[in-house]
């Protein structure tokens, strides 16, 4: 029987909460500051959903200044950032974050579809290849994750080196595959270590994601799995294949 302390479920919940606020407050902001990259619309307030305050800090200080009603207000800006691009260790956060979004996309709407179409499952390997349906639910993840990367990396690419259609989805799918793969290594680690091992030993089995704790995990997943795709995004941008933001 699943026993889950009221400690850790009222944590989860204000944790949940919390975050939840932040994107609401970003896209708040973003309606009244419109981004200078249009896909940074989404970038922001998704990785809010696990980054919560220190993300809006984030945005306030790296993604805010970027709009583009103070460009209109101050029309060097274009020329000054120009001749002031971002430390290199902001631009991979930004970089990172970008990968991270279509990630947390991705993972909300399988986690859902799962639970409420279940025989999705099948379409992961399980039960022919993996014995775990958690096992097959990373497979669906990813393939989707991957997908939404491409698609927000095609969306920033193309206007920034004016690429066509053709070189926009082949830059896109270099610049997004390998660091979305190293995010997803980190995140699935630490949610096979929480459902198949932590929250067995302790709570009496794996946690649904109809419970807040689930989700309180998951944003814990995405903060590690930002962490181990931070060194990969800092290669990329190095060696030229991902853009600087």
């Amino acid at each position: 029987m699943l026993t889950i302390p009221y400690w850790l479920t009222a944590l989860s919940w204000v944790s949940i909460i919390l975050a939840s606020l932040c994107f609401i407050y970003i896209v708040c902001d973003i309606i009244k500051h419109p981004q200078q990259m249009k896909i940074m619309t989404l970038v922001w307030p998704l990785t809010a959903l696990f980054g919560s305050i220190i993300w809006v800090i984030a945005y306030k200080k790296w993604g805010e200044n970027n709009s583009s009603h103070e460009m209109v207000m101050d029309g060097s800006m274009t020329m000054e950032n120009s001749m002031n691009p971002k430390p290199m260790a902001v631009s991979v956060f930004i970089g990172t974050c970008h990968c991270g979004a279509g990630c947390s996309l991705a993972d909300l709407m399988i986690e859902w579809l799962l639970y409420f179409f279940p025989t999705l499952y099948i379409f992961g390997g399980y039960p022919i290849i993996f014995s775990q349906k958690l096992f097959s639910g990373f497979v669906l993840a990813f393939i989707l994750a991957l997908f939404i990367g491409i698609m927000f990396q095609y969306f920033a690419i193309v206007p920034m080196k004016h690429l066509s259609r053709k070189e926009g989805i082949v830059a896109a799918i270099k610049a997004d595959t390998l660091s979305l793969s190293c995010w997803q290594i980190g995140m699935y680690i630490t949610v096979s270590l929480c459902q198949l091992v932590v929250f067995p030993h302790y709570f009496g089995g794996a946690i649904p994601p109809t419970s807040p704790v689930f989700w309180f995990m998951m944003q814990i997943a995405m903060l590690v799995g930002f962490c181990t795709a931070y060194p990969m995004n800092w290669f990329l941008i190095k060696t030229g294949v991902k853009e600087r933001m």
